[in-house]
């Protein structure tokens, strides 16, 4: 395979929801679903989220237990994985907590139309990777993530980034937590967006664990590929 193992892993309401009509996040899930994707962080070689999701949470994409963190250093890597910013135009902030907070190597995926300006500064905090016109090229990028020795790939979002990859069949398997709770909203991000399938183009999952976790329940499911 010329990309890494990818895999989406998203918490979102049960009207699948990720965050309110104001993008604010809310607490969907518990202490248990949070050390479940702590674990999931710390064994894999990369995590990647959109822009949309750094300036809208500002997270640091870090492990955070003490003990998975010194369990990968034990293993001969760094205390965090890679940290991959898809960001088309390069409007990450250049004091946004993944350059602030956690030692480990930070990507940050631009297009070729975006500021040569703004690169320049990105490029003082992160490996600056090139690809496609207006907009990065996903397949491209993960074939590049794969030659940098990623051969797994957690992907944290948000709903534009989900819709990208999973309609560029980059995606392996998808886990997603489904909590208690309604957020609605028809502006409110949907664990997709993006320009959707027509009724010939869905994509077909396969189901093959379904986990009772506190309130909620854990899905896991396998990409099988569009359905016509």
């Amino acid at each position: 395979m010329d990309r890494p193992f990818i895999f989406i892993n998203s918490a979102m309401s049960a009207d699948g929801k990720l965050s309110t009509k104001e993008r604010k996040q809310v607490k969907i899930s518990g202490k248990l679903d949070f050390e479940r994707m702590d674990e999931l962080r710390a064994h894999a070689d990369a995590i990647m989220v959109g822009i949309g999701t750094v300036l809208a949470d500002d997270p640091s994409l870090t492990v955070k237990s003490p003990e998975r963190k010194a369990a990968r250093k034990a293993a001969g890597k760094s205390e965090n994985p890679v940290r991959v910013v898809v960001d088309s135009s390069a409007r990450t902030p250049l004091n946004a907590d993944i350059f602030k907070k956690g030692e480990g190597l930070r990507i940050i995926a631009v297009s070729n139309s975006a500021p040569e300006e703004k690169i320049r500064m990105l490029e003082e905090k992160a490996l600056v990777i090139k690809t496609g016109a207006f907009r990065v090229d996903l397949t491209e990028l993960a074939a590049k993530l794969k030659e940098m020795g990623i051969n797994s790939l957690m992907v944290e979002g948000g709903a534009t980034l989900n819709w990208g990859m999973l309609s560029a069949g980059l995606v392996d398997e998808v886990y997603t937590f489904v909590g208690n709770l309604i957020i609605g909203g028809k502006t409110a991000p949907t664990f997709t967006d993006g320009e959707g399938f027509t009724e010939n183009e869905l994509l077909g999952l396969e189901l093959f664990s379904a986990e009772k976790i506190e309130d909620g329940i854990l899905l896991k499911w396998k990409v099988k590929g569009k359905k016509n």
